[in-house]
């Protein structure tokens, strides 16, 4: 199962209280206070990990709570300070704050960390409270409460190249073609519920992260099918590949179909509108694929490549044109 979205609670643990105690020895008949300090509590860190895939982990567990400190004890023992617990996230996962509605850090990269709920200090022993005139003190104090917040966790996918398209226009097929991944394909729509990744080889040293976002409808920025959900992985993407189905199931218009994607990107999101784009035909095999081609040329005024995922035409030199508009971030 795909999450890309998921609301989770976090408590950190609380700090141990500090400890009352006096020393008690043969022969010391006033050994002095000698109470220690409680341990702190531990904290909830997030960690963004290469190889976790979706939030699906945390999507059964709502609720996280790390342990409190240990509690101080006599001969100036301190207590334990709990271990601080680790959520794991993928790279390209926000995290915000669920009731103030504000962002607290971008995860972007692989290692990126936030404190999410910082752990309460322990108290303080009564060996802190002597003095020249309180020579026995009686007072300690007890640890403080761990934080709590509740947390907003968002994936956006984060991939070198994003394809695009109306449903069926040969996204998944495309990239199974160029990757290794294995996403699901039919000759129905919408068969592609959530984005697929795949690594694209260009040769020993270079390679990018393409990811086949799911099929687009007009409507999709006002939330239409599941516009929203679709529309924000796009915003990762570096470079866009706009695959154009020459013979649409629903007898539509081609050059009309990639005009309607164009606005819903741009309605979404205008910063998308300035983001490198290629325009390929797909299937290439199919009567009328060239006219097409030439339809769109004449309406951009820039190339469009013809390519088809199955006979494998043209992908060499879209891959090409790919990692030119990706130099110099192609090289990983």
């Amino acid at each position: 199962m795909f999450v890309d979205r998921v609301q989770i609670e976090v408590q950190a643990g609380s700090g141990g209280d500090g400890c009352v105690s006096f020393r008690r020895e043969k022969y010391v008949p006033k050994g002095g206070p000698d109470g220690g300090d409680g341990g702190r509590g531990g904290s909830i860190l997030i960690e963004a990990r290469e190889g976790v895939d979706n939030l699906s982990a945390l999507a059964h567990r709502k609720s996280w709570r790390a342990e409190s400190g240990r509690h101080g004890s006599g001969a100036n023992r301190h207590g334990r300070g709990a271990e601080d617990l680790v959520i794991h996230v993928p790279p390209g996962t926000i995290v915000t704050d669920a009731e103030g509605q504000f962002v607290i850090k971008d995860l972007s990269q692989n290692g990126d960390q936030l404190i999410a709920a910082r752990g309460g200090k322990g108290g303080k022993g009564n060996t802190h409270f002597k003095s020249a005139t309180n020579r026995a003190p009686r007072q300690c104090t007890a640890g403080e409460e761990g934080e709590r917040r509740i947390l907003l966790l968002e994936l956006k996918v984060i991939a070198d190249v994003g394809l695009i398209g109306k449903p069926n226009a040969g996204k998944s097929t495309l990239l199974s073609r160029l990757s290794r991944a294995r996403p699901e394909i039919a000759d129905y729509p919408f068969t592609t519920k959530h984005p697929n990744l795949g690594r694209v080889q260009l040769d020993l040293d270079r390679s990018f992260v393409m990811a086949d976002i799911p099929g687009l409808i007009e409507g999709a920025h006002l939330g239409a099918g599941l516009g929203h959900e679709f529309l924000r992985h796009v915003e990762r993407a570096g470079v866009l590949v706009h695959l154009v189905e020459p013979l649409p199931a629903d007898g539509t218009d081609p050059v009309e179909n990639y005009a309607a994607i164009r606005s819903e990107l741009v309605h979404f999101n205008p910063a998308l509108e300035r983001r490198p784009e290629l325009v390929a035909v797909t299937k290439s095999e199919l009567p009328g694929a060239d006219d097409v081609r030439q339809r769109l040329q004449d309406r951009l005024g820039s190339e469009v490549l013809m390519i088809s995922a199955v006979t494998g035409a043209g992908l060499n030199r879209l891959t090409g044109a790919i990692a030119r508009l990706l130099q110099p971030n192609s090289e990983q």
